[in-house]
């Protein structure tokens, strides 16, 4: 699936100018003169960065980053204004923005914020990725697996694990053995690693 860069600004000579530069850069895509038809149409699963208007006419450019948060998996955002605002571009900046673009736009500069965006959307979908497949492991562990997990993950010994949870250390690695092949890993540094990339607290 190729990557899309949707352009969002209600200046249409903006938008020819922009696409023209990213297609010469080889990337697709996608320009909509307003917010309201961007999210219209706008397919979070597709790959892809937002440029867009900080000020538009209806949804203005913060708003949309907030739906685009709340809605679609925040996909990366790059902002262009033609104000130099500056403290809307600190809140835009603190909301998770990529970068803040004044107009008129050097290409370079474009073209470097739309490649940190593509690396920015790429790690966070193989998190996503991780993170759903890991979720479906730890649906095979029993209640009771899912506590010497979360001691595991502490650095616990199994005697100690034992001693917490009222049971016999050969119990204990019985059930420790059951977590690793459940969750496909080799190790407990491999295991606190996994856990680590997902975001796993334990509840212990």
């Amino acid at each position: 699936m190729s990557y899309i860069t949707f352009l969002v600004d209600d200046d249409g000579g903006v938008l020819k100018a922009l696409g023209r530069l990213l297609r010469a850069a080889g990337y697709d895509t996608r320009a909509f003169a307003s917010a309201q038809r961007f999210l219209a149409e706008y397919d979070g699963n597709v790959p892809g960065c937002v440029i867009m208007d900080l000020t538009m006419p209806g949804l203005d450019g913060l708003a949309l980053q907030q739906t685009l948060a709340e809605t679609y998996a925040n996909p990366p955002v790059i902002f262009l204004t033609g104000t130099g605002d500056i403290s809307r571009s600190v809140q835009a900046m603190k909301a998770g923005a990529v970068d803040f673009l004044t107009k008129p736009v050097d290409g370079k500069q474009l073209l470097t914020a739309v490649e940190r965006a593509r690396l920015k959307d790429e790690a966070a979908r193989r998190a996503r990725r991780d993170r759903e497949a890991f979720d479906l492991r730890m649906a095979k562990l029993t209640p009771r697996e899912r506590q010497v997990l979360d001691h595991v993950v502490l650095g616990r010994l199994n005697k100690q694990i034992a001693a917490t949870l009222g049971t016999v250390e050969k119990t204990i690695k019985v059930h420790r053995g059951r977590v690793m092949a459940k969750l496909e890993v080799r190790s407990v540094a491999e295991l606190v690693r996994l856990t680590e990339r997902v975001g796993l607290r334990p509840m212990a």
